[in-house]
């Protein structure tokens, strides 16, 4: 196997990786960035209050973006598997 070959098939893996997370990641920072707003400006500092609302956050990215992200990942090994025969030989 080519290290070129290598190389690209790391990249792809890479690059799926930030597409999968980016969604949840962003989620999560600007739920975080609102409620340490609010928390700042209330002067509540309760550790559930930041919690619970990124874990319903995250909850709703993931049923509306879980396809997009099963898809990816499908056709991402998809393309693996096919390549098989051309990395092993």
């Amino acid at each position: 196997m080519e290290s070129d070959l290598v190389m690209e098939l790391a990249k792809d893996a890479v690059m799926l990786t930030l597409l999968l997370s980016a969604p949840i990641l962003l989620v999560s920072l600007v739920v975080g960035l609102v409620i340490a707003m609010f928390q700042a400006a209330t002067q509540i500092n309760e550790m559930t209050l930041s919690f619970v609302p990124k874990l319903l956050a995250i909850a709703v990215v993931l049923i509306w973006a879980g396809p997009w992200m099963l898809r990816l990942i499908t056709e991402f090994t998809t393309h693996l598997v096919e390549r098989i025969p051309g990395l092993v030989g």
